[in-house]
């Protein structure tokens, strides 16, 4: 092919994006070595695409040097253009997340107390800059309520312990807690180190009222009994909150989240009683109903959730 004017045929109905896309990569790299590895082509498929290319524009693009080579003249004209093309097609997408067709509607979470989560924390942000049109509405319930709520499709999903596999609500791990016990700077075993667990068995407990057998938290009571402890609960709530604020007071051991109370611990508010290692993991699941129709926002913010909960740490 020479390099020189001539009249160029009709393009529009038959040039191949994918070969301006491949001369493109081609003159980034001034490799076909390079440019095959970034594609993850063959090195011959790459020479063939760029072979394509120049027949049917009709000019040479690169001129070769030994193993080396330069864009020619018709060549740096052609990778501006494919440049000015490949930013026309990357601005589509934000020409369809434009207002006309965005995503308004209303989300209503049902959620456990005291969740810390960076990752759930992080998404809230992001997916209110992509979607400021989408409103709010975050309940704090116990597990059972958030259960029996989204079986009754009154809640968008839910944020919840869920020990019983329920067959018309999805399920995903969301986060998986270790419980310790702890107790509090007015209780007699605040302060001391070497603790064993028998000095542990008589002592009276603060528990969450699902800390039953059979309930929401029944791994801390099975632990408990396996272990021997005697003591009484003298006081019990459905909330952390409180389960907290009881431990902190000094009325009796409390089995706590460990990276809730992790502040608490570190501000001398709490003592870590063994065993060092954790009485039970406890996971915390991501629930919703897959009978309950759902609306756009709802459907955008759980299926963003889901990858976002889904992706390696």
């Amino acid at each position: 092919m020479e390099e020189g004017r001539r009249e160029l045929p009709l393009l529009n109905d038959r040039l191949d994006w994918n070969l301006l896309r491949t001369f493109r990569v081609i003159g980034q790299e001034l490799s076909i070595s390079r440019a095959a590895a970034r594609l993850h082509l063959t090195q011959p498929a790459v020479s063939q695409a760029l072979k394509r290319l120049e027949e049917q524009l009709g000019y040479q693009l690169i001129a070769r040097r030994g193993p080396r080579f330069d864009l020619t003249e018709a060549g740096h004209k052609i990778f501006a253009t494919a440049g000015e093309m490949y930013g026309q097609v990357s601005q589509m997408s934000q020409t369809l997340e434009q207002p006309g067709d965005d995503v308004v509607g209303k989300v209503r979470i049902l959620m456990v107390s005291r969740i810390v989560n960076t990752r759930f924390d992080q998404f809230l942000a992001t997916f209110h800059r992509q979607h400021p049109r989408v409103d709010f509405e975050i309940d704090v319930m116990r597990s059972s309520d958030i259960v029996s709520a989204l079986l009754e499709k009154t809640a968008s999903l839910g944020v919840s312990l869920n020990r019983r596999v329920q067959p018309r609500l999805e399920q995903r791990l969301f986060q998986r807690q270790r419980y310790m016990f702890y107790c509090g700077q007015h209780h007699p075993l605040y302060g001391q180190a070497g603790l064993t667990l028998e000095q542990l068995q008589a002592e009276n407990f603060v528990s969450f009222t699902s800390d039953q057998i059979g309930g929401m938290l029944s791994p801390l009571t099975i632990f408990r009994d396996q272990q021997g402890f005697s003591g009484r609960i003298v006081a019990s709530s459905p909330s952390l909150e409180e389960i907290r604020r009881l431990v902190i007071a000094g009325m009796g051991l409390g089995c706590l989240p460990e990276h809730v109370v992790a502040e608490d611990v570190g501000n001398g508010l709490l003592w870590q009683l063994p065993p060092y290692e954790g009485v039970a993991d406890v996971d915390i699941h991501l629930l919703w109903n897959r009978d309950q129709r759902r609306t756009r926002a709802e459907t955008v913010f759980t299926d963003g959730l889901v990858r976002c909960m889904a992706e390696p740490a």
